[in-house]
């Protein structure tokens, strides 16, 4: 039995390759490849001869058939309640358009006794219908005469106590007859309300032409819709692109920064020697303008403060002073000579040694007296 269905499937969806490809065009929401099934012939057999029961969703031939079928009962249900809904809040709108016209202008009487009428059978349906909606709670019952049943009671009311506050049969019956009329001029009225909506300058045509182009509304804006959904897929690309193009984007200006980067790294080494030779020669050049600047300075200072005179008496003294200090250095040289080569004889050079301080001490006081000229003189 096995073998007869294989061969079926094989013999169906073809061999090799093509059985592969079939069987994963077969079930496309399988994550499977074509190696997976070339590496696994049983479970290619298995979907082969399991495709020919069920269809791309995994579902049977008789479960889809209910589930079309639910679907379709589902629709019907739900059309017949948009009707149903539609209608009513239609009614609706035209109450509440009654109730602004009437406090703006005086209607007719039997057009007050029409909407009067609609009113209370709107509000009696409604009451109806919540009554009828409490019979599938599970409050506590109460049993009604009328019917010895049990059912829920909200207020100790039923339906039938609220349906005998309807108008009489013959004013709902006039309402029932004037209602078409006046659902169709309050329809026509919000469709040419919505084509003045749509195209404001089609507000000024007659009503014929309003009703040719009522008639073209529903293509137009189904055109407009599915134009502006493919436009929104689109955008929706566009920004996928867009992001895509921004990532890459990103990813091509970092590897610019990091090899400017790296560029800018090898270059600032290879003149850094330079820079710091020129900035050597600049910083020197600017220290010896800064010392003949401050020569200049000392020269504007000692010609302000000495004449030439004075300048020539002290550049005398100077001279005089740099000879006895070179003197006296002579002979401190000698007497230092002197004293080391008697200076092992002992205690009776002591005389040599005070003279010798005391030169010592002329010395210093001639070196402090040329220090000071110096720094008097500039």
């Amino acid at each position: 039995m096995m073998s007869s269905a294989e061969t079926v499937s094989e013999s169906s969806l073809g061999k090799g390759d093509n059985l592969h490809q079939e069987v994963l065009a077969s079930f496309p929401l399988c994550d499977l490849t074509e190696e997976d099934l070339m590496q696994n012939p049983k479970l290619c057999k298995l979907l082969a001869t399991l495709s020919q029961h069920v269809d791309q969703t995994g579902l049977s031939a008789p479960l889809k058939t209910d589930l079309e079928k639910a679907e379709q009962k589902l629709q019907n249900q739900r059309r017949r309640w948009l009707q149903v809904e539609s209608l009513h809040r239609t009614l609706q709108e035209m109450m509440q358009d009654h109730h602004v016209k009437k406090h703006r202008t005086t209607l007719p009487p039997d057009v007050t006794m029409f909407f009067a009428t609609l009113e209370r059978c709107l509000l009696v349906a409604q009451c109806v219908r919540q009554l009828d909606l409490s019979t599938a709670t599970t409050t506590t019952t109460t049993t009604t005469p009328q019917t010895g049943t049990d059912r829920p009671s909200l207020l100790g009311l039923d339906p039938q106590q609220v349906l005998e506050l309807l108008p009489t049969e013959k004013i709902v019956q006039r309402m029932k007859q004037s209602l078409p009329k006046e659902l169709e001029r309050h329809l026509k009225t919000k469709c040419f309300s919505l084509l003045s909506y749509y195209q404001p300058d089609w507000e000024s045509e007659s009503d014929g032409l309003k009703n040719i182009k009522l008639a073209h509304l529903s293509g137009q804006l189904d055109r407009e819709k599915k134009r502006a959904e493919s436009l929104n897929e689109v955008c929706r690309e566009n920004v996928v692109l867009l992001q895509r193009q921004t990532q890459l984007y990103v990813l091509e200006l970092s590897k610019c920064i990091q090899l400017l980067q790296s560029l800018i790294l090898d270059h600032r080494l290879t003149i850094q020697t330079q820079l710091d030779h020129k900035k050597l020669e600049y910083l020197e050049a600017k220290c010896e303008l800064v010392m003949q600047k401050i020569r200049m300075e000392s020269v504007e200072i000692g010609l302000d403060t000495y004449t030439a005179d004075t300048i020539a008496a002290h550049k005398k003294i100077r001279d005089l002073l740099e000879s006895e200090l070179k003197d006296r250095q002579l002979e401190k040289q000698s007497v230092g000579s002197k004293l080391a080569s008697f200076e092992m004889l002992g205690t009776e050079f002591e005389a040599l040694a005070d003279e010798y301080a005391r030169l010592q001490g002329e010395i210093n006081v001639k070196k402090w007296a040329l220090k000071e000229f110096h720094e008097h003189a500039g």
